[in-house]
């Protein structure tokens, strides 16, 4: 199966840096789910988003920190709940998801390339 993009392909997706500002448990997702507000600053806004990071993170342990979304999918109705952005992920080894996110702060918003 031959996956290759081109740069004009990845360049469609709108993959910024945002805060998230509001975790709440999602009881009626399938899996161990949060629902999450995230602030993309001026431009962009707060947006919402689902994801399943329950049972590797409190919430505690997410307020206030950066992470990486893409903003331009549409909405997905997950369970009754509109997800607006996809906050992104990575396996870890063992089983469990560590959300992705910058190594320093930088601006609300800005965009990854």
């Amino acid at each position: 199966m031959d996956n290759t993009i081109t740069f004009e392909d990845f360049d469609k997706v709108d993959i910024r840096v945002g805060k998230i500002i509001e975790v709440e448990d999602f009881e009626r997702a399938r899996f161990p789910t949060y629902k999450l507000t995230v602030d993309f600053g001026p431009e962009i806004g707060t947006k919402h988003s689902s994801a399943r990071f329950k049972s590797d993170y409190t919430p505690q342990q997410l307020i206030d920190k950066l992470c990486i979304a893409v903003v331009n999918f549409p909405p997905k109705n997950i369970a009754g709940f509109t997800s607006e952005v996809l906050v992104l992920g990575v396996p870890k080894p063992g089983g469990g998801i560590s959300i992705v996110r910058p190594l320093d702060d930088v601006p609300l918003g800005v965009r990854v390339y």
